[in-house]
């Protein structure tokens, strides 16, 4: 996929050099309050990580920053095993269903610019669905209170998935599949996690804006917050690029296999973005930063707006969650901590961004082992 970036000249912007991250290094920004130890290199996150990945239930990068800047970036474990090639901090790796975050956002630039509404129904963009789903509004669908498509955890399959071999076949494919599914619940009554309602909104991404919906993201949200090592691949080019991690799936009888040759053809709005965790933070400055939406629309996406159950959303205890549009909003005490997360056969995903004390932590993983401890070791030091 590097190759692809490479090739791509809109990708190319001056300004992004400003977030660099090298293995182990420690940027303090000068004037800003007192960065705790344990979030530096040799600290305690930092030895916690080292221990699983020696242990071998870490392979991945996890980037520390304050303010923008990185103050521990640290890689472990390998990229792709069989041609001996390491993660590297630039390493993309599938960020799984964070994804959400970024069709969100490309979906509220247009709402930005009055092109579509969060109130408005499906069926204002799209045809050619049952009456019911047609009525369920957008919001609904960003809140995955819609009731649309398959449960979000499924093993449900398309028919004929396997032989999509190009964007147009996975996009009509998806399409034709989704307009034959009933809903799963009254819209509004209840929470319930839907990977298929993140690709209707996608498909009114494409609709309505009369570009593919990967060109649009790629131009409205890659391009402005300065992304380089982020794209969609095919599982051809994630197959050919060493500059992009394998996913290993853990297996029932012990050890891990490689997932990447059974990648589907192209990821889409709910999963399949690539990415490396310096541009994981670059696209959270840019959101947060208000540069990616005005100040109004980025409290719109990353503000929770239904408050979820340990049911819905597993959370450390005292914390309260909730889901806005492509974001999680959790609240501590008196700190707030905005992302999204990702999980899947290989692949184990975290974006926390801490918009009081300017905080962030990114952690990417090409295991499916949980990245949890992790993710709320890192919260306690950041909140401690």
């Amino acid at each position: 996929m590097r190759s692809v970036h490479r090739r791509r000249s809109i990708l190319a912007l001056a300004g992004t050099a400003g977030v660099l991250a090298t293995t182990g290094a420690a940027t303090v920004p000068e004037g800003r309050s007192r960065v705790p130890r344990g979030l530096l290199p040799g600290g305690q996150l930092d030895d916690f990580v080292a221990e699983r990945a020696a242990a071998d239930q870490f392979s991945g990068t996890v980037l520390v920053a304050h303010h923008g800047r990185p103050v521990l970036t640290r890689s472990h474990g390998m990229a792709d095993r069989a041609h001996g090639v390491p993660n590297r901090p630039n390493t993309s790796i599938d960020l799984a269903s964070m994804t959400k975050s970024f069709t969100a956002v490309a979906l509220a630039r247009l709402a930005e610019q009055g092109v579509v509404s969060f109130h408005e129904p499906l069926g204002a963009y799209l045809d050619g669905f049952p009456a019911e789903v047609a009525a369920v509004t957008l919001h609904q669908l960003l809140t995955h209170t819609a009731g649309a498509g398959r449960p979000g955890l499924t093993n449900q399959r398309p028919p004929g998935e396997a032989e999509w071999a190009s964007e147009e076949e996975v996009w009509q494919g998806m399409l034709a599949y989704l307009r034959t599914l009933p809903l799963r619940f009254t819209p509004g009554s209840r929470f319930g996690y839907s990977n298929d309602g993140y690709f209707l909104l996608g498909a009114v991404i494409a609709a309505v804006s009369g570009q593919s919906y990967y060109d649009y993201v790629r131009r409205q949200v890659f391009v402005p917050a300065g992304l380089t090592d982020t794209d969609f691949p095919t599982r051809q080019q994630v197959l050919a690029d060493t500059g992009v991690a394998h996913g290993y799936a853990t297996q029932p009888v012990g050890g891990r296999v490689d997932v990447t040759p059974s990648l589907p053809f192209i990821g889409s709005p709910y999963h399949g973005v690539f990415s490396s965790a310096p541009d994981v933070l670059r696209f959270a400055n840019a959101l947060h930063g208000n540069r990616l939406l005005g100040l109004a629309y980025t409290r719109v996406v990353t503000a929770g707006k239904h408050a979820l159950s340990p049911s819905d959303r597993p959370a450390p205890a005292g914390q309260r969650q909730f889901y806005g549009y492509g974001h999680v909003e959790a609240l501590a005490g008196e700190h707030r901590v905005v992302g999204h997360s990702g999980s899947g056969p290989g692949r184990a995903t975290n974006l926390d961004v801490f918009p009081e004390s300017g905080w962030t932590v990114v952690i990417l993983s090409n295991y499916d082992t949980t990245i949890r401890p992790i993710v709320e070791l890192a919260q306690q030091l950041v909140m401690s």
